[in-house]
């Protein structure tokens, strides 16, 4: 299984980005996006199930979008309204059912004030 991120960059407070992660093998039970801001641990940003429910951490709630298009098996992450504080590394993840999740490489996300 290979994840491929793509779409991070150089944006200005208030702007907006989408994110975008390809996955192969089967469709996956959850997708979803995690960053990783310098000097920070881990945290995670949004899931969404097979059957379209997501989950969100409240910091970019009302912000941020996640959707997946299962089709292409792919996971995208609309960013708007984008702050400092979101700058870090984002890395989308799969999982399947009770099963240890997959990892994409990480796309950096740097928002300048």
């Amino acid at each position: 299984v290979q994840l491929q991120a793509s779409g991070g960059g150089l944006v200005q407070a208030g702007g907006s980005l989408r994110l975008s992660c390809a996955a192969s093998g089967s469709i996956f039970t959850v997708m979803g996006w995690y960053r990783q801001a310098p000097g920070k641990q881990r945290e995670l940003v949004a899931t969404i199930t097979r059957s379209g429910s997501t989950n969100y951490t409240d910091s970019v709630k009302g912000r941020f979008t996640i959707s997946r298009d299962s089709a292409k098996n792919t996971v995208y992450l609309r960013m708007n309204s984008l702050q400092p504080e979101d700058t870090a590394v984002y890395y989308c993840t799969a999982a399947y059912s009770n099963m240890r999740p997959f990892w994409g490489q990480g796309t950096l996300v740097t928002v300048s004030s």
